[in-house]
């Protein structure tokens, strides 16, 4: 089969790999038909994710076809097209049981990272009953792709860790993928105001059709003093970091108003400063998670209602074998106005 593969910081290569076949009797192996890339991805060509070694397919987002099962599968079949999700879990270890499946002694993040991921022809799933999920009936494979990762991720990290209520005052600070996911599954709350942050017009007027009702370009360094304007000085209930960076982690810290919330998603690969001084009186609480994809379901159902229309989020379609130009395209996306990118089997 042809795979994409990690071999060291900078260098990917579409190549020729061994095809996966069952290892234990929980695992499934899947076709896949549909892929995509996750920032996360481009840190690790960047060489920030030292878990991911040379020779490593990577990816860990897709839709597929089971092509065979082990013996102890019993919720799945050879031939079901299911959704991937980006965490493995075994459903049995203590962190499972505590739904933070994301920690799964056995599993958590791995596809992608520890062991061979999605961006190829096949995969190996350990734990196929608990890691995967039937896909949708009807449902766009573009389109469900983002359960894979991009939903839940936005909806478990930022809404529900950030507390979302009726009527709230919200500020996502990142408008890529993973911000518009939460700005679209916050609306299941109806927030008073929703306020949409970041350097680029195109992704704000996204953000604009997503929902937002206030757009900020925080270019020009002012981003706080504009939040703080439009809630008469109150700062928002609920700030949503959606990047990863010191200088956005600071505007969540300088909007969060008293009794707020301030729910991080972005993975940070440097230190950020905690403004103490400013914030030890005002309630306010900080959260940080890893997606655990327990919403995955919820999120499903959401969509076959038509409350969810997350192929918004593709703007680029490339075929599988064309994944460097994918690459090339995502990690250029303000050039090239990119969100997500579907991968399509030829």
């Amino acid at each position: 089969m042809q795979a994409l593969v990690y071999q060291g910081p900078g260098k990917p290569s579409w190549e020729s790999h061994r095809r996966p076949t069952i290892q234990h009797a929980g695992d499934a192996v899947v076709r896949v038909t549909t892929s995509t890339i996750c920032g996360s991805d481009l840190h690790i060509l960047k060489g920030d994710v030292p878990t991911v070694g040379e020779g490593r397919i990577l990816g860990h987002e897709g839709i597929g076809v089971i092509e065979e099962v082990g013996s102890a599968v019993s919720a799945f079949h050879k031939g079901d097209k299911v959704v991937i999700s980006c965490i493995t879990a075994c459903g049995k270890c203590d962190f499972c049981r505590k739904q933070m499946f994301s920690h799964c002694r056995n599993g958590g993040w791995i596809l992608g990272n520890t062991i061979d991921g999605t961006q190829a022809e096949y995969v190996l799933i350990p734990y196929a009953d608990t890691s995967l999920y039937p896909l949708p009936v009807g449902a766009e494979e573009e389109a469900a792709v983002m359960f894979s990762d991009i939903l839940p991720t936005g909806f478990e990290c930022g809404v529900l860790n950030g507390r979302v209520k009726p009527g709230d005052t919200i500020a996502v600070v990142g408008a890529g993928p993973v911000g518009l996911a939460a700005l679209m599954t916050a609306r299941f709350y109806s927030p008073a105001a929703i306020f949409s942050i970041d350097l680029d017009d195109n992704r704000l007027r996204v953000a604009g059709s997503f929902g937002a009702t206030e757009l900020i370009n925080s270019s020009d360094g002012n981003a706080v003093g504009r939040v703080m304007e439009l809630t008469h000085g109150e700062g928002v209930d609920v700030a949503i970091e959606a990047v990863g960076l010191p200088a956005t982690f600071d505007i969540c810290q300088g909007i969060i108003g008293v009794g707020g919330h301030l729910a991080n998603i972005g993975v940070h690969g440097k230190p950020v400063v905690l403004h103490m001084e400013k914030l030890w009186d005002r309630n306010a609480t900080l959260t940080t998670r890893l997606c655990d994809t327990v919403t995955t379901p919820m999120l499903m159902k959401a969509f076959q209602s038509g409350s969810l229309q997350p192929g918004k989020l593709v703007t680029h379609r490339f075929a599988l074998d064309e994944i460097l130009k994918a690459y090339d395209t995502f990690g250029n996306a303000a050039k090239r106005s990119a969100l997500k990118v579907a991968l399509k089997a030829r």
